[in-house]
Protein backbone atom coordinates (compact mmCIF):
# COMPACT_ATOMS: atom_id res chain seq x y z
CA UNK A 1 0.00 0.00 0.00
CA UNK A 2 1.08 3.35 -0.80
CA UNK A 3 -0.93 5.89 1.31
CA UNK A 4 1.81 8.29 1.70
CA UNK A 5 1.97 9.12 -1.81
CA UNK A 6 -1.64 9.03 -2.65
CA UNK A 7 -1.97 11.62 0.55
CA UNK A 8 0.82 13.79 -0.90
CA UNK A 9 -0.79 13.33 -4.42
CA UNK A 10 -4.51 14.53 -3.51
CA UNK A 11 -2.84 17.25 -1.27
CA UNK A 12 -1.00 18.60 -4.20
CA UNK A 13 -4.03 18.28 -6.29
CA UNK A 14 -5.89 20.67 -4.03
CA UNK A 15 -2.93 22.82 -3.80
CA UNK A 16 -3.22 23.02 0.02
CA UNK A 17 0.19 22.78 2.24
CA UNK A 18 0.62 20.07 4.87
CA UNK A 19 0.04 23.17 7.36
CA UNK A 20 -4.15 23.48 6.01
CA UNK A 21 -4.58 19.87 5.05
CA UNK A 22 -3.24 19.19 9.21
CA UNK A 23 -5.62 21.61 10.56
CA UNK A 24 -8.97 20.10 8.53
CA UNK A 25 -7.83 16.23 9.74
CA UNK A 26 -6.97 17.50 13.02
CA UNK A 27 -3.30 16.79 13.64
CA UNK A 28 -0.10 18.31 13.34
CA UNK A 29 1.68 19.23 10.32
CA UNK A 30 4.50 16.55 11.26
CA UNK A 31 1.73 14.15 11.59
CA UNK A 32 1.12 14.57 7.96
CA UNK A 33 4.31 15.08 6.87
CA UNK A 34 4.49 11.42 8.05
CA UNK A 35 2.08 9.94 6.45
CA UNK A 36 3.00 11.27 3.35
CA UNK A 37 6.85 10.23 3.61
CA UNK A 38 5.22 6.73 4.77
CA UNK A 39 6.96 6.66 8.07
CA UNK A 40 3.55 5.91 9.79
CA UNK A 41 -0.35 5.53 8.76
CA UNK A 42 -3.41 7.66 9.47
CA UNK A 43 -5.55 5.68 11.74
CA UNK A 44 -9.27 4.98 10.36
CA UNK A 45 -11.03 8.50 11.38
CA UNK A 46 -8.06 10.44 9.47
CA UNK A 47 -8.08 8.32 6.25
CA UNK A 48 -11.96 8.89 6.42
CA UNK A 49 -11.90 12.70 6.90
CA UNK A 50 -8.94 12.37 4.15
CA UNK A 51 -11.17 10.56 1.61
CA UNK A 52 -13.85 13.41 2.50
CA UNK A 53 -11.35 16.05 2.29
CA UNK A 54 -10.10 14.71 -1.43
CA UNK A 55 -14.14 14.06 -2.43
CA UNK A 56 -12.76 10.40 -3.02
CA UNK A 57 -13.66 7.32 -1.57
CA UNK A 58 -11.53 5.39 0.65
CA UNK A 59 -10.84 2.48 -1.80
CA UNK A 60 -9.62 4.96 -3.82
CA UNK A 61 -7.58 6.33 -1.54
CA UNK A 62 -6.23 3.29 0.24
CA UNK A 63 -5.75 1.16 -2.93
CA UNK A 64 -5.77 3.89 -5.87
CA UNK A 65 -2.24 4.47 -6.45
CA UNK A 66 -0.69 4.52 -9.91
CA UNK A 67 1.45 1.80 -9.73
CA UNK A 68 -1.25 -0.60 -8.21
CA UNK A 69 -3.08 0.07 -11.65
CA UNK A 70 0.08 -0.17 -13.85
CA UNK A 71 0.38 -3.79 -11.79
CA UNK A 72 -3.61 -4.55 -12.70
CA UNK A 73 -3.23 -2.77 -17.14
CA UNK A 74 0.28 -3.28 -18.34
CA UNK A 75 1.29 -1.71 -21.55
CA UNK A 76 1.37 -4.79 -23.89
CA UNK A 77 -2.02 -6.48 -22.59
CA UNK A 78 -3.37 -3.00 -23.91
CA UNK A 79 -1.06 -3.43 -27.05
CA UNK A 80 -2.75 -7.11 -27.28
CA UNK A 81 -5.66 -5.58 -26.77
CA UNK A 82 -5.33 -2.65 -29.67
CA UNK A 83 -4.07 -4.88 -32.13
CA UNK A 84 -6.57 -7.89 -31.72
CA UNK A 85 -9.57 -4.77 -32.07
CA UNK A 86 -7.99 -3.39 -35.22
CA UNK A 87 -8.00 -7.23 -36.66
CA UNK A 88 -11.31 -7.24 -36.13
CA UNK A 89 -12.30 -3.99 -37.41
CA UNK A 90 -10.79 -4.96 -40.66
CA UNK A 91 -12.16 -8.55 -40.83
CA UNK A 92 -15.97 -7.12 -40.48
CA UNK A 93 -15.13 -4.56 -43.44
CA UNK A 94 -14.18 -7.48 -45.30
CA UNK A 95 -17.14 -9.34 -44.62
CA UNK A 96 -19.65 -6.32 -45.13
CA UNK A 97 -17.70 -5.50 -48.69
CA UNK A 98 -16.91 -9.00 -49.82
CA UNK A 99 -20.54 -10.27 -49.37
CA UNK A 100 -22.32 -9.57 -52.70
CA UNK A 101 -19.75 -9.47 -55.05
CA UNK A 102 -18.95 -13.61 -53.64
CA UNK A 103 -22.48 -14.00 -54.10
CA UNK A 104 -23.42 -12.48 -57.62
CA UNK A 105 -19.83 -13.66 -59.07
CA UNK A 106 -18.67 -17.23 -57.07
CA UNK A 107 -22.59 -18.03 -56.26
CA UNK A 108 -21.57 -21.39 -54.25
CA UNK A 109 -18.07 -20.69 -54.17
CA UNK A 110 -18.64 -17.29 -53.29
CA UNK A 111 -20.75 -18.68 -50.16
CA UNK A 112 -18.33 -21.05 -49.04
CA UNK A 113 -15.54 -17.99 -49.21
CA UNK A 114 -17.25 -16.03 -46.96
CA UNK A 115 -18.20 -18.37 -44.78
CA UNK A 116 -14.55 -19.10 -44.24
CA UNK A 117 -13.99 -14.81 -43.79
CA UNK A 118 -16.98 -15.42 -41.45
CA UNK A 119 -15.71 -17.87 -39.00
CA UNK A 120 -11.91 -16.45 -39.13
CA UNK A 121 -13.77 -13.01 -38.12
CA UNK A 122 -16.03 -14.81 -35.75
CA UNK A 123 -12.61 -16.57 -34.02
CA UNK A 124 -10.95 -13.21 -34.09
CA UNK A 125 -14.02 -12.03 -31.92
CA UNK A 126 -14.12 -14.68 -29.63
CA UNK A 127 -10.34 -13.86 -28.78
CA UNK A 128 -12.05 -9.88 -27.60
CA UNK A 129 -14.35 -11.21 -26.13
CA UNK A 130 -12.13 -13.55 -23.74
CA UNK A 131 -10.08 -10.09 -23.31
CA UNK A 132 -13.24 -8.03 -22.87
CA UNK A 133 -14.07 -10.58 -19.82
CA UNK A 134 -10.48 -11.00 -18.30
CA UNK A 135 -9.91 -7.34 -17.87
CA UNK A 136 -13.57 -6.76 -17.19
CA UNK A 137 -14.17 -4.16 -19.79
CA UNK A 138 -17.62 -4.11 -21.64
CA UNK A 139 -18.79 -0.66 -22.58
CA UNK A 140 -17.29 2.07 -24.21
CA UNK A 141 -16.66 3.91 -21.59
CA UNK A 142 -14.21 0.67 -20.06
CA UNK A 143 -12.80 0.30 -23.14
CA UNK A 144 -11.54 3.20 -23.70
CA UNK A 145 -10.28 3.72 -20.02
CA UNK A 146 -8.69 0.30 -20.40
CA UNK A 147 -6.81 1.76 -23.89
CA UNK A 148 -5.81 4.61 -22.05
CA UNK A 149 -4.30 2.62 -19.22
CA UNK A 150 -6.70 3.92 -16.47
CA UNK A 151 -9.27 2.46 -14.45
CA UNK A 152 -13.04 3.78 -13.41
CA UNK A 153 -13.61 4.24 -9.88
CA UNK A 154 -16.34 2.40 -8.33
CA UNK A 155 -19.54 4.74 -9.00
CA UNK A 156 -18.53 4.87 -12.93
CA UNK A 157 -18.08 1.32 -13.17
CA UNK A 158 -21.22 0.26 -11.13
CA UNK A 159 -22.73 2.97 -14.11
CA UNK A 160 -21.01 1.19 -17.29
CA UNK A 161 -22.14 -2.23 -15.44
CA UNK A 162 -25.54 -1.17 -15.89
CA UNK A 163 -25.53 0.29 -19.35
CA UNK A 164 -24.08 -3.35 -20.52
CA UNK A 165 -27.45 -4.85 -20.94
CA UNK A 166 -28.78 -2.29 -23.52
CA UNK A 167 -25.32 -0.96 -25.37
CA UNK A 168 -25.08 -4.78 -26.91
CA UNK A 169 -28.81 -4.78 -28.29
CA UNK A 170 -27.89 -1.29 -29.46
CA UNK A 171 -24.52 -2.43 -31.06
CA UNK A 172 -26.25 -5.77 -32.72
CA UNK A 173 -28.71 -3.41 -33.98
CA UNK A 174 -26.30 -1.01 -35.18
CA UNK A 175 -24.64 -3.33 -37.21
CA UNK A 176 -27.38 -5.23 -38.60
CA UNK A 177 -28.70 -2.02 -39.86
CA UNK A 178 -25.05 -1.12 -41.31
CA UNK A 179 -24.79 -4.58 -43.19
CA UNK A 180 -28.31 -4.19 -44.78
CA UNK A 181 -27.39 -0.42 -46.18
CA UNK A 182 -23.70 -1.68 -47.46
CA UNK A 183 -25.50 -5.20 -48.99
CA UNK A 184 -28.16 -2.76 -50.57
CA UNK A 185 -25.57 -0.44 -52.01
CA UNK A 186 -23.80 -2.71 -53.28
CA UNK A 187 -26.42 -4.97 -54.99
CA UNK A 188 -27.36 -1.73 -56.67
CA UNK A 189 -24.06 -0.75 -57.45
CA UNK A 190 -22.99 -4.43 -59.10
CA UNK A 191 -27.08 -5.30 -59.86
Amino acid sequence: MNIGNQIKSYRENLKISQEELADRVFVSRQTISNWENNKNYPDIKSLLLLSNIFEVSLDQLVKGDVEEMKKIINESDIKDFNSLANIYAIELIILIVSVVPLLKYLEIVGIVIWSILWLIAMTTAIKLEKLKKQYDIQSYREIVAFVEGKKLDEAHKNQEIGKRAYQKVFLALGTAVIGLIVCAIMFKILG
